[in-house]
């Protein structure tokens, strides 16, 4: 039900702005959440945001350099990431939070198909 996309190869310092779409139903008055898994390693939560979009949490490992925003009017959450490093590299899903806000330990009910992003240093 929720699509992400946006992912790709980027050089060590650039930019990428990852969306998730879903129908209406889906998180219109849900929070949604980023998480991003890569190889070998366990999911790791990346950031959030309410149904409003006036709060948003992030992980440490990406704070001041990913910020999350959404238009309710599209149905679609960003995530713009800035500064990648290489460390970043891994699959990135959007998560619906089943109440307005989302958080690091939200329940997460709907999880979209991930996109591939690639720092390459």
């Amino acid at each position: 039900q929720l699509q992400a996309s946006g992912g790709g190869l980027v050089q060590a310092g650039g930019s990428l702005r990852l969306s998730c779409a879903a129908p209406r139903r889906t998180f219109s008055n849900n929070g949604v959440g980023w998480f991003r898994r890569a190889p070998g390693k366990e999911r790791e939560f990346v950031a959030s945001i309410s149904q409003r979009g006036d709060s948003t949490y992030y992980g440490d490992s990406v704070k001041g350099r990913f910020t999350a925003s959404r238009d309710n009017a599209k149905n679609t959450v960003y995530l713009q990431m800035n500064s990648l490093k290489s460390e970043d590299t891994a699959v990135y899903y959007c998560a619906s939070a089943p109440g307005p806000y989302a958080t690091a330990t939200s329940i997460y009910r709907y999880w979209g198909q991930g996109t591939l992003v690639t720092v390459s240093s």
